[in-house]
């Protein structure tokens, strides 16, 4: 099999192609960049799901005229338009009917409530939970039962609530040191959390989670909050 390296890598590409495509990303990317200075939002962690699609649509519609002369770029220029006029008229009726929005939006999601996970009861366990604690350390978080609540937001942020010093109860671990040691073992009795809900439970021979019915412990961790 012989492959076609010229055909693969340049193709028709001469100069004035070249430049042609040059000229049509820069005016593209300034378009994209236009209408995210339109909607007010300063980065992508603010992004709602509803504006993330948004984004998704717009760069559809931009990719094509950058690199095909077949695509001209007044169209693309005419779906820009329609999509930031989609856009202003979703968000103005989202500002004005709370159902409508949160329809569109999405709604906050809780979880952590008292040191413990709450997805895993309603059996939705369905988040990163290796990104969820890297964002906990970044808070200098280094177990659960430092916090009280956890809610994340329709735009992807995480908020935290956490327990005063003296209200800090053990909890699952979220260093990753320790919460490896996690074992369905039980090899002296103490203070141990289920890995999968967080609940805490005082074990002196293994068992399964009351509240998840999972087996797997790792030993809790009293530790204050670095502040």
């Amino acid at each position: 099999m012989k492959f076609d390296w010229n055909a693969m890598f340049v193709n028709e590409l001469d100069l004035q192609l070249s430049i042609e495509i040059a000229i049509r990303t820069v005016i593209m990317f300034l378009l994209i960049l236009t209408f995210l200075r339109l909607s007010g939002k300063k980065g992508v962690r603010q992004l709602s799901i509803f504006e993330v699609a948004i984004i998704i649509a717009l760069g559809s519609a931009a990719g094509d005229p950058m690199v095909g002369r077949d695509y001209a770029i007044v169209p693309s220029l005419l779906v820009f338009v329609v999509i930031i006029c989609l856009y202003r008229l979703i968000t103005y009726y989202a500002a004005k009917n709370e159902n409508f929005e949160r329809v569109v939006e999405g709604n906050p999601i809780y979880i952590i409530e008292e040191g413990r996970f709450v997805l895993v009861a309603r059996g939705k366990h369905n988040f990163a939970k290796d990104e969820f604690f890297a964002e906990l350390r970044n808070m200098g978080v280094s177990h659960l039962g430092q916090v009280e609540t956890a809610i994340l937001e329709t735009n992807g942020k995480l908020s935290v609530f956490f327990y005063p010093d003296e209200k800090v109860k053990p909890g699952l671990p979220v260093l990753p040191k320790l919460y490896n040691k996690k074992s369905t073992r039980i090899e002296a009795e103490g203070c141990y959390c289920c890995t999968y809900c967080g609940a805490r439970s005082e074990l002196s021979a293994p068992r399964k989670c009351e509240r998840c019915t999972k087996d797997e412990w790792v030993t809790a961790i009293d530790l204050h909050r670095v502040h």
